[in-house]
């Protein structure tokens, strides 16, 4: 005998609907359906305007749900963004070039951004707003520290997940590396940034902070010729930010003889 897969008719026609919307998995609009049908009595909707209501709900909905789960995947954490930033202080710093960052057309054009300078001038603050507005825009992002990322690409051979593990860092739209160099690279760190520097050399947009200027950066590698070779695809089209003046890091109380 043939199976009834039938549901019972159900008598109250906004539970049907309500039950409908969750047969096609449109939850938010399943949850919002009342709220909506209150309002549209109450504002005589056309038929056209209530499509749209309901439609536009979901897709909100949506939309907002699948930015949680790429900030979550980010890892960006918390993100201070360009308000309340003192550009004054920062001379070499245009404001406008930091702005138009943020439409996210480098992405787009798959170009680097390099923040350099010394420590405490704000350079991981902007790094992460401009990767926060290309995360808000639907592009794929992650930050990490650079050297964290090194340990775990050099971890991942003892599991034989090498590839897989660069794939991680090759893969999203923007990768974010804080504190590039900040301690000197050895052969196989060497050998890693290489190999994700020329992956994503034209695929894919690099987001460094860096506490030293690139005359200084030769001495991060082993050879001045390792140097070139991955400096010169991170340059590549790249947009520069310098950051000088003074650190916006104080401390909160001084005690004792100064040091000498």
């Amino acid at each position: 005998m043939a199976r009834n897969n039938r549901r019972p008719p159900v008598p109250d026609p906004v539970e049907e609907l309500i039950q409908l919307a969750i047969d096609l998995d449109l939850t938010a609009l399943a949850a919002g359906l009342r709220e909506i049908l209150d309002r549209a009595e109450r504002q005589g909707l056309s038929f056209t305007h209530f499509g749209l209501e309901l439609l536009r709900t979901e897709v909100l909905a949506r939309k907002n749900r699948s930015l949680e789960r790429g900030l979550k995947r980010s890892h960006l954490g918390m993100v201070e963004g360009l308000e309340g930033f003192n550009f004054a202080l920062r001379p070499q710093l245009e404001p406008r070039v930091v702005k138009e960052l943020f439409n996210c057309r480098y992405v787009e054009e798959k170009r680097n951004v390099l923040c350099l300078g010394k420590p405490g001038l704000g350079k991981t603050r902007i790094a992460k707003a401009i990767a926060h507005a290309a995360c808000v825009a639907g592009y794929s992002t992650l930050c990490v520290v650079t050297a964290e990322m090194l340990e775990d690409l050099h971890a991942s051979h003892a599991d034989a997940t090498f590839k897989r593990t660069l794939r991680r860092y090759i893969k999203p739209q923007v990768l974010v590396l804080d504190e590039f160099g900040y301690e000197p690279f050895d052969s196989p760190a060497t050998a890693y940034l290489f190999r994700l520097v020329s992956a994503r050399h034209g695929q894919g947009s690099i987001v460094l902070t860096a506490n030293t200027g690139f005359s200084q950066w030769k001495k991060l590698f082993p050879s001045e010729a390792q140097a070139v070779a991955t400096v010169d695809r991170l340059v590549d089209q790249a947009t520069i930010l310098r950051f000088t003046g003074k650190t916006f890091r104080t401390p909160r109380e001084v005690t004792g003889a100064p040091l000498d």
